[in-house]
């Protein structure tokens, strides 16, 4: 079997996992946690960093932090992960939804301002699958209303938006290290800002807003969460961290490799190489299919599976999403990039463990299976 993704673990984890153990620091009160923060501030280019739990303890952490409150609304892509509207619906805020560009998976940022009213307060821009959103005109829009911006680069660690790192432009922005990311720790996330009131504000809600005064301690004034990160998972993220350029290279060239082997099957759509502002960094290799083509995507990763070839589906956009509409909320939504992603849309293996000779493979059966 040929699975999406497998980490490459080949550098100082070892080393500094077993420097974890034999110094005992395995809590979230080890060095390795704000070594790895520092790195990951400094690289991205926010003043300040929060190490947590995961991407999507992350973005509940950055909505509280902002200060959103019930009935504020916040303007967000249908097509992405669930996390990101459950972090604001589990605070009574409302997601405002708009559709994706069926090319570059992201927001359309022409459908923005439209969605804009009073209780309009923050856009969450959410990088989608390598490439990043349109951003500019997004601040533009953000600062014509006074409106936060909340940046969710979980899925374009060290990609770069007109030469300057994606996470560097939201108020506060998140990240994930789930194991299919560029730099994993397992599971860990991190909210970035350049503000100092958000950074600890993030930090304290990341460790149950236990009171900064010893004597005050086990005395809240607010409710948090233990979304704590460990040292060794931070030392599993130092090591990956120092390997960063080799794994944006590794993953570019998984994705121009499958460029050139894929191009002759007529059916499908490749992901975008290059926009005007970015060039794909293949968080994964993301393929829909053409209208006219008789399989749908659920079917082609059935026929996949068989040959031993992992993929997977895209998401699943939130307005069609049970949860939510058994809250009352999009009942009346239509969105048909996103629905049409869904429906269309497949990824397959791109991990940065992937080797030459399994491309090779993956793009054999897919001949098989599409032509």
């Amino acid at each position: 079997m040929i699975p999406v993704n497998t980490p490459f673990l080949n550098g100082n984890e070892k080393k500094y996992l077993n420097d974890c153990i034999d110094t005992g620091w395995i809590s979230s009160e080890g060095p390795y946690v704000q070594k790895f923060e520092k790195n990951i501030a400094n690289y991205i280019g926010q003043k300040y960093s929060t190490a947590c739990s995961s991407g999507s303890a992350a973005l509940d952490i950055a909505v509280k932090a902002l200060g959103l409150k019930k009935d504020d609304e916040v303007i967000i892509p249908s097509f992405t992960i669930i996390s990101c509207a459950q972090s604001l619906v589990k605070l009574g805020v409302k997601p405002v939804l708009v559709d994706s560009d069926y090319e570059t998976f992201n927001m359309k940022v022409e459908d923005i301002e439209k969605k804009i009213r009073p209780q309009t307060k923050a856009i969450m821009i959410v990088h989608v699958f390598g490439l990043s959103a349109d951003i500019d005109p997004i601040l533009k829009i953000a600062k014509k209303y006074n409106l936060k911006i909340i940046e969710d680069a979980a899925e374009v660690i060290g990609q770069e938006y007109k030469g300057k790192k994606c996470g560097s432009f939201g108020d506060i922005s998140t990240l994930s290290f789930y194991p299919n990311k560029h730099v994993t720790t397992g599971e860990g996330g991190m909210i970035l800002t350049n503000s100092e009131e958000l950074n600890k504000r993030a930090k304290s809600l990341r460790n149950l807003c236990f009171s900064q005064d010893p004597e005050k301690r086990f005395i809240h004034e607010d409710l948090g969460w233990n979304y704590r990160m460990t040292n060794i998972q931070a030392a599993l993220g130092v090591a990956q961290f120092e390997q960063i350029d080799k794994m944006i290279e590794k993953k570019r060239h998984i994705g121009n490799s499958y460029n050139k082997l894929l191009k002759d099957i007529n059916v499908i759509n490749l992901p975008i190489y290059k926009t005007d502002y970015c060039e794909n960094i293949y968080w994964v290799y993301a393929i829909t299919l053409k209208d006219d083509y008789n399989k749908t995507a659920k079917e082609v990763i059935l026929e996949l599976k068989d040959y031993k070839i992992g993929s997977r589906p895209f998401f699943y956009p939130m307005h069609k999403q049970p949860v939510f509409n058994n809250m009352g909320l999009f009942l009346k939504v239509n969105l048909p990039q996103s629905e049409k992603l869904y429906e269309k849309g497949f990824y397959i293996p791109s991990g940065l463990a992937l080797k030459n000779e399994e491309i090779f493979k993956v793009s054999e059966v897919l001949h098989k299976v599409l032509v």
